[in-house]
């Protein structure tokens, strides 16, 4: 490297001239925009000036640009929910909606339910379970279906279009499971207990003031099937008023949507419906 003194480092004129060159040939820079070449069109004639068309035209096709991306996003956005909202719907949960008494005070009038659909399945049934099941037929014959009011009308309308809700939910009934496959389950009337195998109830989830049943009944809990009976049993036409339909007032286990395991509307009344497993601790499996 060779060192040169200081003050031939001179910023007013660029790069000193090393001995034996020519000052002349030391770059210059013009302010002056340089000649186009002949024939050809100025060299700014490419460059839009600020305020021009092409910038407009330029961001007119980013706003066109945006737009469709957003409406993009939004239709996948959209579809995505519809998709997982129908493989939720087929094999997870499914809302339902209480019109009746029949499972006071569990549950009530206006309650809105979800139900796992793992049940059964890859789950297995429990006695006491909270079941929803599609009507095995003359179930709901003359029952009216109470009209939800608009606002729960389009709420419903709603969840139906997403898969949420079903279609048919006018046909399905709530009740909780009594008596598994091969359960012999029993009353001896009025003031008596429920027995399943033998082994009488301890029901606390029965409506204040109800009695396990005012009539009495014994069955043999056919194969494949269920026995069913409401919490308010005063007020519920379950099992025990269909002893004269196929299977003696057992539901088919085919028949069965799932278990409910929350109460999810009106917000009051949010809470987990638990399976009483300590009613059915000492029920034998049958013989």
């Amino acid at each position: 490297m060779i060192d040169r003194p200081a003050d031939e480092l001179d910023p007013t004129t660029g790069p000193a001239a090393w001995p034996g060159q020519v000052a002349s040939a030391v770059p210059t820079v013009s302010n002056e925009p340089p000649s186009p070449p002949e024939g050809g069109q100025p060299f700014d004639a490419v460059v839009a000036a600020p305020g021009s068309a092409t910038p407009r035209r330029h961001a007119a096709a980013k706003r066109r640009g945006g737009a469709g991306s957003l409406v993009r996003e939004t239709a996948i956005i959209l579809v995505s929910a519809i998709v997982l909202s129908l493989l939720v719907k087929t094999f997870l949960v499914q809302a339902f909606f209480i019109p009746s008494q029949s499972m006071h005070d569990t549950l009530i009038e206006n309650d809105r339910i979800l139900v796992s659909k793992l049940t059964p399945g890859p789950l297995d049934l429990r006695r006491g379970d909270i079941v929803v099941f599609k009507d095995p037929g003359g179930w709901l014959n003359g029952q009216v279906v109470p009209d939800p009011g608009p606002v729960r009308a389009r709420i419903n309308d709603a969840l139906t279009f997403i898969g949420l809700y079903p279609a048919d939910a006018n046909e399905h009934l709530v009740k909780r499971l009594i008596g598994l496959p091969g359960d012999r389950v029993a009353c001896a009337g009025p003031g008596e207990p429920v027995t399943v195998n033998g082994v009488a109830l301890d029901e606390p989830y029965l409506a204040a003031g109800s009695m396990p049943s005012e009539q009495a009944f014994s069955i043999t809990v056919p194969p494949n099937s269920i026995w069913v009976m409401g919490d308010n049993r005063q007020n519920s036409a379950d099992s025990r008023y269909h002893t004269g339909n196929p299977g003696g007032g057992s539901v088919p286990v085919a028949n069965v949507v799932g278990t409910a395991f929350v109460t999810v509307w009106p917000l009051e009344r949010f809470g987990l419906l638990r399976n009483p497993s300590s009613t059915f601790a000492d029920v034998p499996d049958p013989s």
